[in-house]
């Protein structure tokens, strides 16, 4: 197993979610999938985390959300039983079992602030995104910023968040020309979704503003920042604060 977020007992449980319309495909001796759909939409989503709160409650399991699935990876000599049910059978039987169950209200994950600075070096794509889109560099700014997100799943690099919750009129394309060289805390636009570098990665989003915030560290007891179904707000800060900030987190 590696360091995805581990099912065991949590306090919180979801409320039931309907299995019907979940197809239950094996991936591998050790892995299951349980996909919801197949677009990018908040109310698929909205069950995805519903499901992975309420899987946390069956043992030896790991989950791995995206954007419309969970991915089960468990260990089948845990769930090989002595007649010739299968060890995906067994943990599909669970997780149906589990999911209609589960009673009470989830939570809606922790809610982190992430202090960035637009434009200029910083954000370089910015000007370049308002003008296509018809809006001044400070309507884009006020728009990102305002808005609440949801870290849909982490994926692409360790730490990288997809956020769902982007205002339509900010949706861009990605560039024609991706980036070799992405700098670490680069908020970015692509398509309808927003997006943090955890770490200097190529990349293909539009650059609008930096966060000093650390994203990943391999080397923390959690490294990553951000988990699936926590809750983000953007807030803007200035060059000297900027500055600051990350003075602050390089001691």
């Amino acid at each position: 197993m590696n360091g995805w977020p581990r099912c065991g007992k949590h306090s919180r449980r979801p409320a039931s979610v309907p299995t019907g319309a979940i197809q239950f495909e094996p991936l591998a001796e050790d892995a299951l999938l349980l996909r919801f759909g197949d677009r990018i939409e908040p109310m698929l989503n909205d069950r995805v985390h519903a499901a992975v709160a309420a899987l946390r409650e069956l043992p030896s399991l790991e989950c791995v959300p995206a954007y419309a699935s969970v991915l089960l990876r468990f260990e089948p000599a845990a769930w090989q039983g002595d007649d010739a049910t299968s060890a995906h059978q067994r943990v599909e039987e669970a997780a149906r079992i589990a999911l209609e169950t589960a009673h009470a209200s989830a939570g809606t994950g922790r809610i982190h602030e992430i202090p960035v600075c637009y434009g200029g070096s910083q954000g370089p794509d910015l000007h370049a995104l308002a003008q296509h889109l018809g809006l001044s560099d400070e309507a884009v700014v006020a728009r990102h910023a305002g808005a609440d997100y949801r870290v849909a799943m982490l994926g692409f690099a360790p730490g990288f968040p997809y956020l769902l919750g982007l205002d339509p009129a900010l949706a861009m394309p990605r560039r024609p020309d991706p980036r070799t060289r992405v700098p670490a805390g680069s908020v970015a636009i692509g398509g309808m979704q927003t997006g943090i570098y955890p770490t200097e990665l190529p990349g293909g989003w539009h650059l609008i503003g930096r966060t000093p915030l650390r994203l990943f560290d391999a080397n923390a007891s959690e490294p990553s920042l951000l988990a699936a179904g926590d809750r983000v707000r953007f807030r803007a800060i200035d060059a000297e604060e900027f500055a600051d900030l990350d003075a602050a987190q390089r001691r």
